[in-house]
């Protein structure tokens, strides 16, 4: 199976860097021609669009910042929809709305193609390991048939139904994620102003019923001070958005979840577009003139976790 990836951005870059690390035949496009240049460094074919990408391959995956953009990647005079024909699988693996993947995914099926969305959680040091979580919603024989290949970008690999419904779950476990990070820093705040050993408190918030998997990863890069979790601010403001919207599209207006909006919102004011998203913690770490610190974590994560094939749960 020939397959063509365009997006190498953080998650990307490291989703596409597990296929050509397991030998299979690559193709790339991204706009930033040093992250192309080094894929072809290591082996890699480099399309000089999307179309000639998707004329080339079989599978052909997108892994991009917003809808808007992967609509331009998709529907342009060179995009992918006029490079498919019969059979060709396109894979959405970015964070969007579902509304959107099926809207796009429509246009796919018009093609004779075949749509799946499949995106990813854990964080960007899961997906440099092939360790990552993958959701794929779409029809199943397709899922089957590409299930080695997201079987080396994964480890857990979970059929969520039809097309759209791994969008919806995505965006579920980024606004849970959201939520954790931001009571996180109220946590930190009462921890530093008790005078409460930092290091120990994150021991023990490990150990208790308050951990979670956001305490584990984000707290470490918080307590350094680096605060590089390879996400950015506006990223997770754009994934906060899709949820709210998606809950007003439902008729069911939340409590927390705008609040939780509102908190990011003012991080990206006061921090910028491009700052890591757990700086939103620093929100009161400015407000009451304290740090976070703490000996001995890493400034950024990586995953320990041997390289193993992947498995459907």
């Amino acid at each position: 199976m020939k397959i063509g990836f365009i997006g190498l951005g953080n998650v990307g870059s490291k989703l596409a860097g597990s296929l050509l690390r397991n030998k299979f035949d690559l193709t790339v496009r991204d706009l930033n021609k040093k992250l192309t240049n080094d894929f072809k460094s290591r082996g890699a074919k480099i399309a000089n669009n999307a179309k000639e990408l998707a004329e080339q391959t079989d599978l052909i995956i997108t892994c991009l910042p917003s809808p808007k953009i992967c609509s331009e990647v998709m529907e342009s005079n060179e995009g992918i929809i006029n490079g498919l024909s019969e059979n060709k699988i396109w894979l959405e693996m970015s964070t969007t709305d579902e509304s959107e993947v099926k809207r796009l995914g429509s246009l796919v099926l018009s093609k004779k193609a075949i749509p799946l969305d499949a995106p990813v959680s854990g964080g960007c040091h899961r997906a440099a390991s092939g360790n990552i979580a993958i959701f794929v919603g779409g029809e199943r024989h397709s899922f089957e048939k590409i299930l080695p290949v997201l079987a080396t970008m994964g480890r857990k690999i979970l059929h969520t139904g039809e097309l759209g419904t791994a969008s919806v779950l995505k965006v579920i476990t980024n606004y849970l994620a959201s939520v954790h990070l931001a009571a996180l820093g109220e946590a930190w705040t009462v921890a530093k102003k008790s005078n409460l050993d930092l290091n120990k408190t994150y021991k023990g918030i490990a150990v208790s019923s308050g951990n979670s998997f956001v305490h584990e990863t984000e707290s470490q890069v918080i307590l350094n001070g680096s605060y590089n979790i390879n996400f950015t601010m506006d990223l997770v403001e754009k994934d906060m958005n899709i949820f709210n919207e998606l809950s007003k599209k439902l008729n069911a207006p939340l409590e927390i979840s705008p609040f939780i909006l509102d908190i990011f919102k003012d991080a990206h004011k006061k921090y910028g577009s491009r700052a890591w998203s757990s700086m939103v913690v620093r929100r009161l770490e400015d407000k009451f003139g304290i740090d976070f610190r703490a000996s001995g974590f890493p400034n950024e994560l990586t995953d320990n976790v041997k390289e193993e094939k992947g498995y459907e749960i």
